[in-house]
């Protein structure tokens, strides 16, 4: 019979040699509200991986994806509180902590995604992440994961501002989105993610604006029967977590989950930018139609957003950073 302090002996060396679940330190979540067949879902998965890996076993990541923790506003203020989670968000939602953060979901900002890194490369955007995070406790880890570009889905034929006159609408609960399909002519309806099959279904509303592999996760193409290519926002987004637990990491974590996140939204940026076209194939397969729109007059439209929302001066501190037009 093995004496007990020689199991525990016997363990202890096992677990120098082997472990990575034993030698765990740090919990971290990863939240999105996008389903496991997302983009952004599978190179989260990557980079748990490879955290996990890098880190040994010293880091353990565990993903949340369609909302499991709560919507992304709610995730936000479990954040503030010091909970070791990254919530995948666009900055529409981080405008009520830092204004000028607003502007990386505003309307036509620039005309293709790729213009995105020159605007997240500059000293100003990393100005207000510094203050966001020292004002608000949010650490914008990143803001590299491209979504798609917002196009507007709907049940009637949509191809000028006009047309969405009394149109209820689907969009995010921040207010330059709320502010942007407002002036884009729709009633802006902001609701969970999670509810907009059920709403479009049951009539609660008339349409929704949303990317594609977004919308084809939650089957959108169900619901509705027409895509307007509005191309109004090119939709990024970044991980934002606790400035709180960020700053009590040792520096060689902070390096690893950086790198890695990082990395990880370039590859779901790839990924999706891929999909696109396969996304808007199946779709159309389905019995969808998509129409081009002369982009002019929403343009012209939604000119007024940035004023509204008090985003002039932003505008003005990004522009050399921006597309020559602007």
């Amino acid at each position: 019979m093995i004496h007990a302090t020689r199991i525990a002996a016997l363990a202890g060396a096992f677990s120098l040699l082997g472990g990575v679940a034993v030698a765990q330190e740090f919990q971290f979540n990863l939240s999105t509200s996008q389903p496991v067949t997302d983009p952004l879902v599978i190179a989260m998965q990557g980079a748990e991986k490879r955290i996990e890996e890098r880190s040994k076993g010293r880091v353990v990541v565990t993903i949340y994806p369609s909302s499991q923790l709560g919507e992304d506003n709610d995730v936000l203020e479990q954040i503030r509180g010091g909970a070791p989670i990254a919530v995948l968000v666009d900055a529409g939602r981080l405008a009520p902590f830092k204004q000028e953060l607003g502007i990386l979901a505003a309307p036509y900002l620039v005309d293709d995604y790729t213009q995105y890194a020159a605007i997240t490369g500059s000293s100003v955007y990393k100005e207000w992440v510094e203050k966001l995070a020292a004002d608000a406790g949010l650490r914008l880890l990143n803001y590299n994961w491209f979504q798609g570009t917002r196009q507007m889905f709907t049940k009637k034929l949509i191809e000028k501002p006009a047309d969405l006159n009394g149109v209820r609408v689907r969009t995010i609960n921040a207010p330059s989105w709320i502010a942007t399909i407002s002036a884009m002519g729709a009633t802006p309806a902001p609701m969970a993610w999670s509810e907009v099959y059920s709403a479009l279904q049951l009539g609660a509303v008339d349409g929704a604006e949303a990317q594609l592999t977004g919308a084809a996760g939650i089957k959108l193409q169900e619901v509705t029967t027409n895509v307007a290519l509005t191309n109004h926002i090119q939709l990024f987004t970044g991980l934002a977590t606790s400035e709180q637990w960020w700053k009590s990491l040792p520096e060689d974590i902070k390096t690893i989950i950086d790198e890695e996140l990082k990395a990880a939204g370039n590859e779901a940026t790839r990924m999706t930018a891929e999909k696109l076209a396969e996304v808007r194939s199946m779709m159309e397969k389905a019995g969808v139609a998509f129409n081009d729109v002369d982009l002019a007059p929403f343009r012209e439209a939604t000119a007024k957003v940035y004023e509204e929302v008090g985003l002039i001066e932003a505008r003005e501190a990004l522009k050399p950073y921006l597309p020559k037009a602007q």
